[in-house]
């Protein structure tokens, strides 16, 4: 099927707004070390801002789920990402620990709102045959602005830790673009102008649903945050690489995110969203001595691309997952909202590896290759007996479920 104008725009501001989301969240774990010595503070007293920012996104993703359900998917697009690069300029202009954790505090709210407004904008916006290859698309956004931030980083010797933080304003831009360019939702205009079923009945009705959704979302999570948000700390702090090593290795395991993602979401229309991520899932495990244990700077670097083949190739599945199996009425909220409270769950991961690592004389690795393995076989275990509405049609189901 061909595709519009329209549609290929609505796919890029999509794709750049998780990008850019993701850019602004990665910055701030380059700089836990240099933060930690300006403030005079303990490492793990900075992750601390990771808990943070994770335990509130579930309360954006509510909030901005809402509003998108409600008024429509575009509008709430843009109010999320000028929302997100305000609150990443104000960050570097903290004066103390305390400042810049409750600044990271309302950025979780911000970011956690983007991915399931820009998800089911997307979603309801494409062709049907196309969604895999989108899913893996969008998602591959996560590692595209965890590639940025690594390329950002190069400066940072010239630049200091405010500066990167002050970069991350940057996004805003985009507002400009979804403005002239992306149009709202036709799933979304349907079911705008009928009665609807209300949020709380919606999600009573689909309890098991949500639930299935929320445990699954929490292995996801533990898999990408236990893998990802200290690999840069992990190879600063546990193997002395300098800063243009460790982006070089950034370069390369995103690299191999993106091709994860959008391999497997492509595969994803071809044998199912299932069966792509239990394969995805289980390429961690033989991956993983190599990737956590190694000591040599290519084998290193070899693992980390492995390792992100299999994340994100997982990962790659799970926008248009969360979408085609998401109630019609609520599909802003929903995928959003399930994702973000697996978010929540495993906020105190990245705190909880980072004090096992320091009494431990700053190792690492059996901190990130346990949390690794583990999540890797609960994904496996539980997509099986998941559901799966491949090629849904989305807007023949928002017309059947907004009654005239």
């Amino acid at each position: 099927m061909k595709w519009t104008r329209e549609q290929k725009n609505v796919t890029i501001a999509a794709y750049l707004g998780w990008t850019l989301d993701a850019f602004d969240f990665f910055l701030m774990t380059f700089m836990f070390k240099d933060i930690a010595a300006e403030f005079g503070v303990k490492l793990s007293e900075v992750t601390y801002a990771l808990f943070l920012t994770l335990c509130m996104r579930p309360v954006g993703a509510l909030i901005f789920g809402r509003i998108a359900d409600k008024f429509g998917r575009r509008p709430t697009l843009m109010i999320n990402i000028l929302i997100y690069s305000a609150l990443e300029l104000a960050s570097g202009f903290s004066t103390s620990l305390t400042m810049l954790l409750v600044l990271r505090a309302l950025f979780g709210i911000a970011m956690g709102g983007e991915w399931g407004v820009g998800s089911s904008l997307v979603m309801e916006s494409i062709p049907a045959k196309s969604r895999g290859f989108v899913s893996g698309l969008l998602q591959a956004g996560y590692p595209s602005g965890f590639l940025l931030a690594f390329f950002v980083y190069r400066f940072h010797d010239y630049l200091g830790w405010r500066h990167m933080f002050f970069i991350g304003v940057l996004p805003a831009l985009l507002v400009l673009y979804i403005r002239r360019a992306v149009p709202e939702s036709p799933a979304w205009q349907i079911m705008s102008s009928r009665p609807r079923p209300g949020f709380f009945k919606t999600l009573g009705t689909n309890l098991k649903l949500s639930i299935f959704a929320i445990v699954l979302m929490t292995a996801f999570n533990s898999f990408s945050h236990g893998t990802q948000d200290l690999y840069p700390t992990f190879l600063i702090v546990q193997h002395k690489l300098d800063p243009s090593v460790v982006s070089n290795i950034g370069i390369v395991l995103n690299i191999g995110a993106i091709v994860g993602g959008i391999l497997f979401g492509w595969f994803s229309e071809r044998i199912g969203r299932r069966r792509a991520i239990f394969i995805a899932a289980l390429i961690a495990l033989p991956v993983l001595p190599l990737w956590a244990f190694s000591h040599d700077v290519a084998a290193i670097t070899a693992g980390a691309f492995l390792m992100q083949i299999s994340v994100q190739g997982a990962w790659g599945v799970i926008p248009v997952y969360l979408n085609e199996i998401s109630p019609d009425v609520i599909r802003a909220t929903f995928p959003g909202l399930v994702y973000q409270l697996g978010n929540l769950i495993t906020s105190k991961n990245g705190q909880m590896q980072t004090a096992f690592a320091e009494t431990h004389g700053n190792n690492f690795s059996i901190a990130l290759g346990v949390v690794a393995a583990s999540a890797a076989v609960v994904i496996a275990l539980l997509i099986l007996f998941g559901p799966e509405r491949r090629g849904v049609d989305m807007t023949e189901s928002a017309k059947a479920t907004a009654t005239p």
